[in-house]
């Protein structure tokens, strides 16, 4: 094992000799300095893992050698110990990046848990993690199997999400090839679970979570009645629970999470469907009956969506609202740039409705674009992405401003998106439609095994295309292929991701409250 490399910069060195022979006693390679210009060309000659700098050091100042050391090396841990406990001292150190600080006279052991504290911390971090989830994976394995609802299905999924995301820091290959088969394991328990109650909650089941169409009424008509400010409700396409949990600390800048749930959305989990259902409060054969003018079918021309303001309005009537709407829809970075500066114009509308459709965008494009491909190529790198995206984006901007006005919001989508890596082979007609994750159509050919088949749109409430239409769901993890230029089909959209289709991943919706910090 490599020795843990140290530079001790103190005017006072000799002093500290027995702490060094400590050090070195412990195994660490200790080199020392005197005066802060010696230590920054030790620095610039030699690699170091972590610098223990005195504060007051006469000549270059302890503040000045760790300025100097950050421009050579700004990675490079540096922990100031000063006999100074003036919060100025402390602030422009901090200020500039120090990564501990202690206050003389130091302890031996103190330094070690400084050292263990600053270098091992990842690996501390790591074992632990990997115990912990050793431990609570029987528990998951046996709730998996048992016989559970849809809240306690939605605390599994957070549950789940929650040691994804402490793994993937861990880099513990081994245990996070485990946690990748649980959670296999669990979504194809939820297809199960789905397959078995789906067509009872649509047909109005009362024991049943909410849905895409009884959001509105049942989650945010409430919030509506109540508010004294405006309200923002703000619909990022495809937003999965593990992209939110990436994004919540910066979205925790300016605000607080009142209420952080889940929402399942209808099938087929895909824009057309889910979406129309959520603003309308209506199935979608519900709004092809009610409102013939504003649904767009399978193989009709246009947007699919193109009336999701005019089906919000016409709930609103339904059920007695009398507000003032406004609806955005933000489908490139120009527009999202010029509503973001003029966003005061919001706030003369009791509820404001802003779609955000770049993550959507980004899961097509990962599809459609090699260098996409190659920066989302998993699980982690996706999440990655969304976060880096979201920290520049407009909507980030869009989210302050909300804040700075105290004002709630509302953040949720209609559907996730499933990484896809398991082919398989479905015929149709020429009409059939093209979604890999849900097929639609009259004598569809397949395994009845492999998907979640629907022979009667109107049992669950979905138009039909023609008398003898049905629907096909793709189980977790797999697509929809043709049989005629398999190959080619296969390689291209294999380990993308996609929609339509039932995994807890495209049904499970985060739906988040958020109350602005300082109100």
């Amino acid at each position: 094992m490599t020795k843990v490399r140290i530079l001790w910069a103190d005017d006072e060195i000799d002093l500290l000799k027995p702490h060094i022979l400590f050090l070195q006693q412990k195994g660490y390679d200790v080199s020392t300095s005197n005066n802060g210009d010696e230590a920054v060309d030790m620095v610039r000659e030699n690699q170091y893992d972590i610098v223990f700098l005195d504060e007051n050091m006469p000549g270059l100042t302890g503040l000045e050698t760790l300025t100097i050391i950050k421009e050579i090396s700004p990675n490079l841990p540096v922990v100031m110990i000063t006999k100074s406990e003036e919060e100025s001292i402390m602030e422009d150190a901090i200020g500039s990046n120090i990564s501990d600080y202690l206050i003389k006279p130091v302890n031996p052991n103190q330094i070690l848990l400084c050292l263990k504290k600053n270098l091992d911390t990842q690996n501390l971090v790591s074992q632990k993690t990997t115990m912990g989830y050793q431990q609570e994976f029987r528990n998951i394995g046996m709730d998996i199997g048992g016989n559970l609802d849809f809240e306690e299905w939605k605390d599994i999924y957070k549950k789940l999400i929650s040691w994804e995301l402490k793994l993937e820091k861990s880099k513990d290959e081994g245990m996070n090839d485990v946690f990748k088969m649980q959670k296999e394991e669990a979504n194809q328990a939820f297809f199960k679970y789905i397959q078995k109650n789906y067509t009872d909650w649509v047909g109005g089941n009362e024991d049943r979570p909410t849905l895409s169409h009884t959001l509105m009424r049942e989650k945010v008509f409430p919030k509506i009645d109540s508010a004294k400010k405006p309200i923002f409700f703000v619909l990022i396409d495809n937003l999965r629970f593990d992209q939110w949990k990436i994004i919540q600390p910066l979205i925790e800048k300016s605000f607080y999470v009142r209420s952080e749930d889940l929402y399942y959305s209808i099938l087929p989990t895909a824009t057309q469907y889910a979406r129309n259902s959520l603003f309308s409060g209506l199935m979608p054969s519900e709004i092809e009956k009610k409102y013939p003018q504003y649904w767009t079918g399978e193989n009709d021309e246009g947007s699919k969506n193109r009336y999701e303001k005019e089906l919000f309005e016409e709930l609103l009537k339904r059920y007695g609202r009398r507000k003032k709407v406004s609806y955005h829809k933000v489908l490139n970075l120009d527009y999202g740039r010029r509503l973001a500066d003029n966003m005061h114009q919001l706030l003369n509308s009791d509820f404001n409705i802003i779609v955000y459709n770049f993550v959507d965008m980004l899961s097509h494009a990962r599809t459609e674009m090699d260098m996409i491909r190659e920066l989302a190529d998993d699980e982690a790198a996706y999440r990655s992405l969304t976060l880096s995206w979201f920290e520049h984006s407009p909507l980030y901007d869009m989210m302050q401003f909300i804040a700075e006005k105290g004002c709630e919001m509302i953040i949720t989508t209609d559907h996730g998106s499933m990484r896809v890596d398991d082919p398989v082979k479905v015929i149709g007609d020429k009409m059939t439609n093209t979604n890999l994750r849900y097929k639609t159509g009259k004598s569809l050919n397949y395994n009845p095994k492999e998907v979640f088949a629907v022979r009667n749109p109107r049992d669950v409430f979905l138009p039909r295309t023609n008398v003898s239409s049905s629907y096909i769901f793709g189980k977790p993890g797999s697509f929809f292929a043709y049989p005629n230029n398999y190959n080619y089909y296969v390689k291209y959209y294999k380990n993308t991701f996609q929609h339509g289709g039932i995994s807890l991943e495209e049904q499970m919706i985060p739906l988040i409250t958020l109350q602005p910090k300082g109100v």
